[in-house]
């Protein structure tokens, strides 16, 4: 039990899917939260905060939470609910779920994804549930793995740079990445760098808060990223700014990559990204004459066709000038891979439960189409459940028509573990009260730096709301599952769940631990390959090239005939994911669904800043604001998200329009690869 006193202070992390991952300081009354602020003593977080998190009392405190079990009463959708008991919610569930188990525990699906980054309340417990269940495996890949599977291809895990290194660049080419929004700690150090004489470089086809401080913004196509940076080592090459001996000794496939690269003169380079000549080879000037230099590549960029082509391109930049000799160059995507020696995964969710089984994988990308498939010899059994925890999937996963005919589906069983009634909530059988980062032990790791951290709980939990790892734990037991592991408490999770190279008593002390690297990880080759070299192609890997969109003028003319706007979908600033969309002050800031445009695409259809638009294709239409603005480039539209569905202007969010296509590496969804028109409402 969290004792009573008059003020006491516990360390915590930002358990949201962001690459700064903060250490945090709670301060507590009693059960009263006083005062959530960023860990000074942190190297990363410097006692800063975001918007959003520094808010995390108004979410826990919601009016709107969920603090009992709910069961469905009205039609699926109508978030029609009654309370009951958790004895009566925990049995009905088992019982049900054990009924389906027994004829074929595939058509159990787990679904999942990054409300919480957590080792602990993520896949643990979690994980050991199902994987003795045998129920049908995740593949979860919402966010981030086309770009993952990117660099483990090229330089063999998810690795890159040191976040505090930037401040010690000349030049930071940030491409793809709105920071200021999605990475303010990274940005913190891009700015001491340019106080000390660097430059920034924006690349990002939508003119962000970030691009517009950078001192150039280069706003190439949506999907032409890989394009760019061919035509980047084609001038790289013809003007010899290149680091031979690098490349002689560190990197794989080399001269079929130079080969290939040149193809791409300066002049198609730019036809294909809507750039010009100049910025072409100015870009590539200042990266090849400036030392060091340091690219921050995020993963908006991946979400097309070709993102997974087009991160192992971005990615062998570094290696063709050599940038990685030095600390403060090279390139920085994910950090998550430094992690995986320190984590303690296979003693976290057990999978020796499935006990030589090998159940099917379902993509969480197509899911839409997933929940409407017939049983088949090919798909196997019909889904029949799903258990939903960390994730909205009504709201967030593409062609949200189809994921939503698929939960409305009266011979599906669906719990979901929630802190408010969400768009997919609203479509449980069942709403399970989960408890808060502030109520619950964790352990965290980074994408964004190389920090392990811990989290304790500051509170009791509000109302009758559990962890996750205590729901699961509850329903094992109802479900007779008696291995020792199931009785593992979130503490002895939390405090074991990375191995020796991570520092117990450091965690226990300040909050967080640093992984023992150094400082220039790839100065001399040494990546996490088989042979410690970066890859371009070799045994087993093709050469990476530019990869068209599924939709664009020159894939599919006809489809751009009709639908002749490309449309991106970045998040709004003051959301992550559908997370905070419900907390009313930062609601209040975002003011409503909007679409953003440039004024002459504006003007050629008679639409004026302000009015009412419908935003429409083949799978479905959007109703939002129009914001005509400098942000946008020609033939290029954002949709602002991810907004509830039901707070949208006609029960809808951007989703509507995506489609279900896959990344060419990975198999991510192209959120960003999407044809549209739009017109007045």
């Amino acid at each position: 039990m969290i004792q009573d006193a008059v003020s006491r202070t516990i360390h915590a992390a930002c358990p949201h899917d962001c690459p700064d991952t903060c250490a945090m300081r709670v301060t507590v009354e009693g059960q009263r939260i006083v005062r959530i602020q960023g860990d000074p003593d942190h190297p990363t977080t410097h006692g800063a905060l975001c918007t959003k998190v520094s808010r995390y009392a108004e979410r826990t405190d919601h009016a709107e939470r969920v603090l009992q079990p709910l069961k469905r009463v009205g039609p699926k959708g109508a978030g029609q609910f009654v309370p009951v008991s958790w004895d009566e919610a925990l049995d009905d569930i088992s019982r049900r779920l054990s009924d389906i188990a027994a004829r074929d525990a595939q058509a159990i699906l787990p679904y999942s994804y990054a409300g919480t980054m957590g080792l602990v309340q993520g896949e643990s417990m979690a994980a050991r549930f199902f994987n003795k269940l045998g129920a049908s495996l995740l593949e979860r890949t919402i966010c981030a793995s086309a770009g993952g599977e990117a660099l483990q291809q090229t330089y063999g895990g998810k690795v890159g740079m040191h976040l505090e290194q930037f401040a010690n660049s000349r030049l930071i080419v940030i491409w793809g990445s709105n920071s200021i929004a999605s990475n303010l700690h990274f940005w913190t150090f891009a700015q001491a760098a340019k106080r000390a004489g660097a430059k920034l470089i924006a690349i990002d086809p939508r003119r962000t808060e970030t691009a517009e401080k950078c001192h150039q913004h280069l706003a190439l196509r949506p999907g032409t990223d890989g394009a760019l940076a061919l035509g980047l080592m084609h001038q790289l090459i013809t003007h010899d700014w290149l680091d031979h001996d690098y490349l002689a000794q560190h990197v794989e496939g080399w001269p079929a990559l130079r080969e290939r690269a040149l193809q791409w003169p300066p002049e198609r380079t730019a036809e294909v990204c809507g750039l010009t000549v100049d910025e072409v080879c100015g870009l590539a000037r200042d990266y090849g004459t400036t030392r060091p230099t340091a690219i921050r590549l995020n993963y908006g960029m991946q979400r097309v066709r070709g993102g997974g082509n087009a991160v192992r391109l971005i990615a062998l930049l570094p290696c063709l000038t050599g940038a990685w000799r030095e600390a403060a160059g090279g390139l920085l995507l994910s950090a998550s891979g430094w992690f995986k020696p320190a984590r303690n995964d296979a003693w976290l969710q057990q999978p020796q439960l499935l006990a030589g089984r090998q159940p099917r994988t379902i993509n969480m990308s197509t899911i839409g189409d997933d929940l409407l498939r017939p049983a088949s010899t090919a798909f196997g059994p019909k889904i029949e459940a799903v258990v939903v925890y960390n994730s909205n999937p009504v709201a967030v996963a593409p062609e949200s028509r189809k994921v939503v005919a698929g939960f409305q589906r009266e011979d599906l069983f669906t719990v979901v573990l929630e802190h408010f009634l969400t768009d997919t909530a609203d479509h449980a059988d069942y709403v399970l009260p989960a408890t808060t980062q502030l109520e619950h032990w964790d352990a965290h790791t980074s994408y964004g730096h190389t920090y392990a951290l811990i989290n304790e709980p500051a509170i009791e939990p509000r109302g009758e709301s559990l962890s996750n790892c205590e729901i699961f734990r509850r329903l094992a037991a109802r479900m007779g599952f008696e291995e020792p592991c199931f009785r593992d408490s979130d503490e002895t999770l939390a405090r074991q769940a990375f191995t020796s190279l991570v520092d117990a008593e450091a965690l226990a002390t300040t909050g967080w631990f640093k992984l023992p690297l150094p400082d220039a990880p790839f100065a001399e080759g040494g990546f996490p390959t088989a042979n410690g070299k970066a890859r371009a192609c070799g045994p087993g890997l093709e050469l990476p090239d530019h990869v068209p969109n599924h939709e664009s003028a020159a894939s599919t003319p006809e489809l751009a005939q009709r639908f002749p706007l490309a449309m991106i979908s970045p998040p709004a600033r003051n959301f992550l994911n559908s997370t905070f969309v419900n907390v009313k002050s930062l609601r209040d800031i975002e003011s409503e669904p909007l679409l953003e445009m440039h004024a002459d695409d504006a003007a050629s259809r008679s639409l004026q800043d302000g009015q009412g638009v419908r935003v429409f294709n083949d799978r479905g239409e959007y109703h939002c604001t129009l914001r005509v603005s400098r942000r946008a480039r020609a033939g290029v539209v954002h949709g602002l998200g991810i907004w509830w569905r039901k707070l949208g202007r006609n029960g809808t969010n951007v989703n509507e329009l995506t489609h279900q296509h896959l990344t060419d590496l990975g198999n991510a969804p192209s959120f960003y690869d999407c044809l549209v028109e739009v017109a007045a409402l």
